[in-house]
């Protein structure tokens, strides 16, 4: 079914009035005095209309919470010291690996449904919280379902190098060696798009990561990073020696890292709740990003540890004032840029003949209102593959 999109302004193209979906792909953009015969017109009021929020690195499943180590860190530990005491992604571990596919599968629901309700049609999201061959495979089972029965678009990443379990404490090659065994496996059951990996000191060395992006290099699977969060590790050339989609975090991030990915393609994606979260003082070089055209994406992050973020809006607006994007900016860093951190560059992220049909029809005076707000939500409309969900917006 062919539906005329009408009455509606775009931020880029001042021209532009109307867009015809077929199915659920866009195939005209134009004025309406233009636009071809269409099954139905659907009259958006006006609304500033932007492609579908992007939300391109989340945690979004896991079992129990880590509220208490909010607590912790309000009294003076940090990130380590809290990892070192058994809390952490340890701590989650264990809950994760004690739940149920249904008990992760409600939990996760929950947090999504949130992200879908402030603009989000399009969500990554991560394993690595299992750490081991049976709740590793729960949760990415969990991941796919899901995206089989929501109305948002996921993409599945393997994120098993993401801390060491306790099987192998005293044999981090011995656990590197295990990731790189179960990555054809579950390739082979379809459970995952890409491999993720946390590169830091203490998480997985620039050597290891190398190991486990040249297996994944052999499966075809594309790769991203945890990179350059808490120590410079030399992770963005790494990533960019793979010509990973992304590089995610970069608060210690320098100009050979920036050159190096400017170079591969590869998109930086800020993440400004953790930066938040952590009190973190040490900033993402936007200004060295821009200067080599390197694409910046934001993403939520949300996890149980860093950043319990539950708005990816909110995190557009901390883009701005703690990074200082511009609004268009952090527009783009939850759109074009964000697919492209997932590889989706030539179907998500645009309002383009040819690009899904994922829209936000924004019922606000001025587009600068999607940054700056803060909590809430902002009246809108929502387009999913051509179809407007009535159950989310004004």
């Amino acid at each position: 079914m062919t539906t005329l999109w009408h009455n509606l302004r775009l931020i880029d193209q001042p021209d532009v009035d109307a867009i015809v979906s077929d199915g659920a792909t866009i195939s005209w953009v134009g004025k309406q005095t233009d636009a071809p015969d269409c099954d139905q017109k659907v009259d958006l009021g006006n609304a500033w209309v932007t492609p579908g929020l992007i939300d391109c690195h989340t945690h979004v499943v896991f079992g129990g919470e880590r509220a208490h180590e909010f607590d912790m860190r309000l009294q003076g530990k940090s990130y380590a010291e809290i990892a070192a005491s058994g809390g952490g992604i340890a701590s989650t571990m264990q809950a994760t690996r004690q739940s149920d596919e249904q008990t992760l599968y409600k939990l996760a629901r929950q947090r999504i449904e949130q992200l879908i309700a402030d603009g989000v049609t399009t969500i990554e999201i991560k394993s690595g919280y299992g750490l081991d061959e049976q709740s590793e495979t729960k949760m990415l089972r969990v991941i796919r379902k899901l995206g089989e029965e929501l109305p948002v678009t996921i993409l599945s990443t393997a994120l098993l190098a993401h801390s060491l379990p306790p099987e192998y404490a005293d044999d981090k090659a011995g656990y590197v060696y295990w990731v790189c065994q179960m990555l054809p496996k579950l390739h082979k059951e379809g459970l995952i798009d890409a491999v993720d990996a946390f590169c830091e000191h203490l998480a997985f060395s620039p050597e290891q990561v190398t190991q486990i992006f040249d297996c994944a290099g052999r499966l075809g699977l594309p790769v991203k990073l945890h990179a350059e969060q808490l120590s410079l590790q030399g992770a963005a050339q790494v990533a960019a020696r793979f010509h990973a989609m992304s590089a995610d975090h970069l608060e210690h991030l320098d100009e050979a890292g920036v050159v190096a990915m400017a170079k591969a393609g590869t998109v930086a994606v800020l993440l400004p709740g953790a930066f938040y979260f952590l009190r973190e003082t040490q900033y993402p070089p936007v200004n060295l990003l821009r200067r080599y055209q390197v694409p910046i994406a934001i993403a939520s992050d949300c996890n149980p540890g860093t950043s319990p973020v539950l708005s990816l809006r909110l995190m557009m607006n901390m883009a701005c004032t703690l990074f200082r994007l511009t609004p268009a900016e952090a527009l783009a860093g939850v759109t074009v840029n964000a697919a492209k951190a997932l590889g989706l560059q030539n179907s998500h992220g645009q309002i383009a003949p040819g690009f899904s049909a994922d829209m936000i029809a924004w019922q606000v005076d001025d587009p600068a209102e999607l940054c700056y707000w803060l909590g809430g939500q902002l009246p809108h409309q929502r387009i999913y593959q051509g179809e407007l969900d009535v159950s989310q917006g004004v």
